[in-house]
C-alpha cells in the first residue's frame, strides 16, 4: 500500500542518515524556505521553472495551522482571512526559532507571536503550542517544518510526475551547524535526502554566475572577472556575501549574517505603536493573543505600505477598549528602525573589509530578499557600494533558482549549451575552534575559509601529571569560549604523566565538500612520532538539545583540571 502522502515522522524517531555517495539518476528540487514565504524551483532541462501550487502561486506562505485533526500548510491551505492567523492554532517564523535554545534573545522575542511560546530560560528547546480546540497542542519547529516540506514534496511530485527524494536548501549564514542538522531532521521526518544546505547569498552567487557565463556565450567573449557585493534581507536574516564570477565559477570571498529581519522592523513598530506592549500582554492568555495579532496584522499592513507610500493611517481596534489610531510616517518608521539600518550596514562593511574588497572595486550590487523593497535598504546598500543596484534577477526568486541550478549540479546533470558548467567554492560562515587557556576560544578554522579544509593547532597541559585533557569544540566568532555555539566534546585518557607543558595535544579540523565537519585529536611526547594513545576522530556536532545543560554540567563536573593552552609557534 502507498504510504499516505501527508505522513511526517515523529521528531523523537531516529531520522538522521549518511549521505549517498552514488549517482542521482533525478534532478534534485531546489527550495527556499523564508521565515515568512516559500517557493520551490527546478532545472527543466534548459532553464530554472518556480513551480507552482493549486492556487497558481509561486510563493507561498510559511505557516501550518492545527485547526483540523490533519495539519494544513501555506501549500496546500488558504487562510480565509488575514485574522485567521489570529487563533492560535497557526504556526509559523519557525526558520527563527528552529535549533535556538530557551536563554536565545530571538527567542524571547517571539513569545509576540499569536501562538504559545514559553520558556525555562535554562538552555533547552522552547515549548510551542497551536490552539486546537481550546487544547493546546504541543510542537516543535522541526514537524512544523517537515509537514511544510511534505506539502512541497507532494507539489512538486504531482508537477513534474516523479518521486521527489532529493533536495538542495537555501539556509541563512548565520545558521549554527547544529541548526544545521535540525534542518537535516525536519527533511528526513518528510521523506527527503539533502544533498546540499546552501548559504542564502551562495545560492544568489550561483545564479549570478549562471548570468554572467549566458552573457559571456551570447557576446562570443572571454570574459573578465567580475565582483559582486550581494546583500539578502528577508523576514528573520540578514546576509552578505562578496563573490568573484568567472567563467561560471563563483568563488565566495566573505560571508557575514545575523538573525535580523523584517520580523524585527515589525516588532520594533508594534513597541512604538503601543509603549506597554510587553506589560498589556505578559500573561499571553487567549484574548491577548488575539490582540497582539490584530496589532501585527495592522502593523505588518502598515510596513508593506510604507515602501510606496510616504505615509500611511493606522486604525485597529485591539479590544478591551484599546484603540490605536495613529498616522505614521516613512520618516517615523526609518527612525524607530535606526539601529536595524545601522546592524545592516555594518555588516555590508564588514564583509567588504573581511573580503579585502573596496567598494570601488565592486562589479555590480546585488540586494534580494523579501525586505528589498524598502527604500531605507535600497539607499543604504547603494550609499555604502557607491554604485547603482544590479536588475538582472527577481529579488525573490533569487535564491530558489540558484538552488535549484545547485540541485541540477549536484545531481550530475549536463547542459549541451553550458549552462550548467557551474562551480561555487563556498566558505565557512563561522570560525570552528575549542575552548582552552580557560575560557577562551581559539579558532582552528576561521571564519571564510575556503572549503574544504583542514587546519591544526597543537596544544598542551595546564596542570603537572595530567593525564586526560577535555575537548570543547564550539563554533562562532566571540572571544569567550561559552558565548559561541556548543557543538560537542570528548575526551583524551591515558596521556602519561609528565610536567605540564610537556604533552603536545595535536587537534585537527576537516570539513569536506560536502560541509561535513570532524574533529581529530591525538597526543605526542616529546621522543616520540608516533601518538602515545590511539587519535580520536570525531563527527561534529555531537550535542543535541540541552546546550546551556551540557556547558554548564561540564564546567561543574571537570572546571579547569582537564584545560588545554595553546603552545605558542616558535
Amino acid at each position: 500500500m502507498a504510504e499516505p502522502a501527508y505522513t511526517v515522522a515523529s521528531d523523537s524517531e531516529t531520522t538522521g542518515e549518511e549521505k549517498s555517495s552514488s549517482a542521482f539518476p533525478e534532478i534534485a528540487i531546489g527550495i527556499d524556505i523564508g521565515t515568512s514565504q516559500c517557493s520551490v524551483a527546478v532545472w527543466n532541462g534548459s532553464q530554472v521553472e518556480l513551480l507552482k501550487n493549486t492556487r497558481n502561486q509561486k510563493l507561498m506562505r510559511s505557516y501550518v495551522t492545527f485547526k483540523d485533526d490533519i495539519p494544513s500548510g501555506g501549500v496546500s491551505y488558504q487562510l480565509s482571512h488575514e485574522h485567521e492567523m489570529l487563533s492560535g492554532a497557526v504556526i509559523f517564523n519557525m526558520k527563527r526559532l528552529i535549533g535556538r535554545v530557551d536563554t536565545d534573545p530571538v527567542v524571547h522575542s517571539s513569545k509576540s507571536l499569536p501562538f504559545l511560546v514559553q520558556t525555562l530560560d535554562i538552555g533547552v528547546r522552547p515549548f510551542i503550542a497551536a490552539l486546537v480546540n481550546n487544547v493546546w497542542r504541543s510542537t516543535t519547529p522541526e514537524e512544523v517544518l517537515a509537514i511544510f516540506l511534505v506539502e512541497l514534496r507532494v507539489m512538486a511530485e504531482s508537477q513534474l510526475k516523479r518521486p521527489i527524494r532529493n533536495v538542495v536548501l537555501s539556509i541563512p549564514v548565520s545558521f549554527s551547524r547544529f541548526q544545521l542538522t535540525r534542518i537535516e531532521r525536519a527533511c528526513a521526518m518528510a521523506g527527503l535526502h539533502v544533498l546540499r544546505l546552501m548559504p542564502e547569498p551562495t545560492a544568489v552567487a550561483l545564479l549570478y554566475a549562471q548570468q554572467q557565463q549566458q552573457m559571456i556565450h551570447d557576446n562570443m567573449g572571454s570574459g573578465s572577472e567580475k565582483i559582486a557585493l550581494i546583500f539578502n534581507m528577508g523576514a528573520g536574516y540578514s546576509d552578505a556575501a562578496v563573490t568573484a564570477t568567472a567563467g561560471g565559477v563563483s568563488q565566495i570571498k566573505a560571508l557575514a549574517g545575523i538573525a535580523t529581519g523584517g520580523e524585527d522592523f515589525l516588532q520594533n513598530m508594534m513597541r512604538h505603536l503601543l509603549p506597554n506592549f510587553d506589560n498589556l500582554f505578559s500573561s499571553r492568555g487567549l484574548n491577548e493573543i488575539k490582540s497582539m495579532g490584530l496589532l501585527r496584522v495592522a502593523t505588518q499592513d502598515a510596513i508593506h505600505k510604507l515602501s510606496f507610500e510616504e505615509s500611511v493611517q493606522i486604525d485597529v481596534d485591539l479590544g478591551n477598549g484599546l484603540r490605536i489610531c495613529k498616522q505614521v510616517s516613512r520618516e517615523e518608521f526609518e527612525e524607530v528602525n535606526q539601529k536595524i539600518f545601522e546592524k545592516c550596514e555594518s555588516l555590508i562593511i564588514q564583509c567588504l573589509h573581511d573580503a579585502k574588497v573596496e567598494a570601488d572595486d565592486l562589479t555590480d550590487v546585488i540586494v534580494v530578499g523579501g525586505c528589498s523593497h524598502i527604500p531605507k535598504i535600497k539607499n543604504l546598500v547603494k550609499s555604502v557600494c557607491k554604485r547603482e543596484l544590479y536588475k538582472g534577477m527577481n529579488a525573490l526568486e533569487a535564491a530558489v533558482c540558484g538552488t535549484a541550478l545547485e540541485g541540477a549540479v549536484a545531481s550530475g546533470i549536463s547542459d549541451p549549451f553550458g549552462n550548467l558548467d557551474l562551480l561555487t567554492i563556498q566558505a565557512t560562515p563561522l570560525g570552528i575552534g575549542i575552548r582552552a587557556n580557560g575560557n577562551s576560544f581559539v579558532p582552528i578554522i576561521p571564519r571564510n575559509t575556503t572549503m574544504p579544509a583542514r587546519k591544526e593547532l597543537v596544544f598542551t597541559t595546564v596542570n603537572d601529571n595530567q593525564t586526560e585533557v577535555l575537548i570543547i569544540v564550539h563554533e562562532g566568532e566571540t572571544e569567550k569560549a561559552d558565548e559561541n555555539h556548543l557543538l560537542g566534546y570528548f575526551k583524551i585518557s591515558g596521556i602519561p604523566p609528565a610536567p605540564k607543558g610537556v604533552p603536545e595535544i595535536n587537534v585537527c579540523m576537516d570539513i569536506n565538500a560536502s560541509n561535513v565537519l570532524r574533529v581529530l585529536a591525538g597526543v605526542i611526547m616529546p621522543g616520540s612520532q608516533q601518538p602515545v594513545v590511539p587519535v580520536m576522530e570525531v563527527r561534529m556536532p555531537t550535542v543535541d538539545d540541552g546546550h546551556g545543560w551540557c556547558a554548564e554540567a561540564l564546567h561543574r563536573a571537570y572546571g579547569s583540571t582537564l584545560d588545554l593552552m595553546t603552545v605558542q609557534k616558535k
